[in-house]
């Protein structure tokens, strides 16, 4: 029985190793690439060892740009993803958990109904529905905005779905309590829930600011000028094949920096991301 285990767990780690392996190797081979010059990355024979352009890469790519399809400076684009990113996560967060409250503790009519109705739009990602938010974007002249980027990204079900369910978690004797002590809706919310949901609101701010990070085809269709491209859109624009030869080095050293920002965020805040979805599991 404890031979049997043992190749259990020889096995488990042999299929986890691998799995970290399969997930790493790329990056590592993008780092080392960001450390060559363009005709090492491309002649087929790159050296698995990091080269002597390092700080010449990383600098052209933060300061300067350089590609011939993008030519905006790589912190420049950072910016906008950072300031998209953050502005999709605290606006999720912000109405998620006001829509959330309204649903558990305001009895209305419809009130389940309503809460189905949010449910749906699970199912109506901004893929699905691109052309008529691109419409209402474009003429309510927002395109190329820091408004026009975020704001028909920031309401979900996803968010109001989390919320409801670790709202149901808290005792009811702490909403009798509050109103024994003459607290109102909104001093219950303040005092009571916000702390409580602490955690919560910081598991959806990882998960939303990596969404708002990744996102691709949005900015895509409503940025035109480059000062306005976040660091996904502008890595896709560095690989454009024109007449000349791709500056690989400065994409993958690109695409090194586009990693950082959501690492961080991940490294940070875990433990409260995985309390605050181990609470709403609750």
């Amino acid at each position: 029985m404890v031979e049997h285990r043992r190749w259990n767990d020889i096995l488990a780690y042999a299929i986890l190793t691998l799995g970290v392996f399969i997930v790493v190797f790329p990056v590592y081979v993008a780092l080392i690439a960001s450390t060559h010059d363009a005709a090492t990355v491309v002649n087929g024979n790159m050296p698995m060892l990091p080269g002597s352009h390092t700080l010449e890469n990383y600098y052209r790519a933060i300061f300067v740009g350089g590609s011939r399809a993008s030519r905006e400076p790589v912190g420049h684009m950072l910016m906008n993803s950072f300031v998209m990113a953050m502005g999709i996560a605290l606006g999720k967060i912000m109405i998620s958990i006001l829509s959330a409250y309204a649903v558990v503790y305001f009895r209305f009519p419809f009130r389940q109904t309503a809460f189905w109705i949010i449910f749906v739009t699970l199912m109506l990602p901004v893929e699905v529905r691109i052309y008529p938010t691109y419409k209402v974007i474009a003429d309510l002249k927002m395109l190329d905005t820091y408004a026009g980027l975020i704001l028909p990204l920031i309401a979900s079900a996803t968010g109001t779905l989390l919320f409801r369910q670790f709202f149901m978690t808290v005792p009811d004797e702490l909403l009798e309590a509050s109103r024994i002590d003459g607290a109102g809706p909104f001093r219950f919310f303040k005092d009571t829930l916000l702390p409580l949901s602490v955690t919560t609101m910081a598991a959806l701010f990882v998960i939303q600011f990596i969404y708002g990070w990744n996102q691709y085809l949005w900015p895509l269709l409503i940025t035109t000028q480059e000062s306005m491209q976040t660091i996904v859109t502008g890595i896709k624009k560095m690989l454009t094949t024109t007449d000349e030869l791709a500056e690989w080095q400065l994409a993958m050293a690109t695409a090194i920096l586009a990693m950082v920002p959501p690492v961080a965020v991940v490294v940070f805040m875990q433990r409260l991301f995985v309390r605050g979805l181990v609470e709403t599991e609750k």
